[in-house]
């Protein structure tokens, strides 16, 4: 029995990997394009990043969006003030997000439940502010123009290929693989089932002596980093980097697309930010009143499929 789970989860793990792959050949013809796939896999990092908090610690953050601009004013401001390389930015954006997390959880972290949520608001939009009002640095409500990405430079030569679309979304796709080898790397280590154990009795975890404050702490300040690393990759996609980024209404999208997808499992945030980010393409094209269709649809899944998209999908292969 336990090799059948194993090959269907083998199975099931060559497929996503087949699907994203392949999108820039099978996402076209069906009237997408692939840029659209390189914004779900971004949005959906950063989706998988607010589950590493909240799906597989327990822990409710509606503040993540703060780490997420931040990740993207962190690589704009390197490319257009610091140095004019792709990599350096990615790097300054992640530790931007990282570090910023790190700091305000050492605030945060003895805070549970509906505080928890309300602390990370607040710092979220001090930040939101900051950006808003500190024009002369960040652009204001206009946001940070004047830089796109680099040629990628291996020191001895450097080559151009993230003008191109289709490249572009391979970069994303491999730097999106990376940080999911790590996130899962962490998951299945003791640290990851302890993580779990907090999220199931946190009081019990508590007597066996495990220090809860400290692995929350941590929990919370590597989800910052990937989700600082993800604005980063989503400041080069969009050459752009805005306020509304850093808005609790952006965090109260990750974790729509984390609900939605499957909060507990592994790569439900993914299928929940393709959901979220196909249908707020195609319903924005018809009617500005597309959030009340992905509520509705939000909604519907909360009430009737607690598991996610992805149990549906579970049931019906199972099935």
């Amino acid at each position: 029995m336990s090799n059948q789970v194993n090959a269907r989860k083998l199975i099931a793990l060559a497929c996503i990997w087949a699907v994203l792959l392949l999108v820039p050949y099978w996402m076209p013809p069906l009237g997408g394009y692939t840029a659209l796939g390189t914004r779900v896999l971004v949005l959906g990092l950063a989706a998988m990043s607010v589950n590493f908090l909240l799906g597989f610690t327990g822990v409710l953050s509606f503040g993540h969006a703060a780490y997420f601009g931040l990740g993207a004013y962190g690589a704009g401001l390197s490319l257009k003030f610091l140095a004019p390389s792709t990599s350096i930015s990615l790097l300054m954006g992640m530790l931007l997000g990282g570090l910023a997390g790190a700091l305000l959880g050492t605030l945060i972290v003895r805070r549970r439940g509906v505080y928890f949520a309300m602390v990370t608001i607040a710092f979220g939009q001090v930040f939101y502010y900051i950006a808003f009002q500190w024009s002369s640095l960040t652009g204001g409500d206009d946001g940070l123009r004047g830089f796109s990405r680099q040629p990628l430079d291996f020191g001895l030569f450097s080559i151009d290929i993230l003008s191109n679309t289709n490249n572009f979304y391979y970069f994303v796709l491999f730097c999106f693989a990376l940080v999911v080898a790590v996130m899962g790397f962490i998951l299945r280590s003791p640290f990851g089932r302890t993580m779990l154990a907090i999220r199931e009795n946190e009081r019990r975890a508590r007597f066996l002596g495990i220090p809860v404050e400290r692995h929350i702490w941590i929990a919370f300040t590597l989800s910052c980093f990937f989700m600082g690393f993800a604005g980063a990759l989503y400041a080069l996609l969009n050459n752009f980097a805005d306020p509304k980024g850093l808005h609790f209404s952006q965090s109260g999208d990750f974790v729509m697309m984390a609900v939605m997808g499957g909060m507990r499992s592994f790569w439900g945030p993914l299928l929940g930010a393709a959901v979220f980010v196909i249908l707020q393409d195609y319903l924005s094209s018809i009617t500005v009143n597309w959030m009340s269709f992905v509520g509705l649809l939000f909604v519907i899944v909360v009430l009737f499929f607690p598991r996610g998209l992805l149990g549906v999908v579970r049931r019906k292969l199972v099935s």
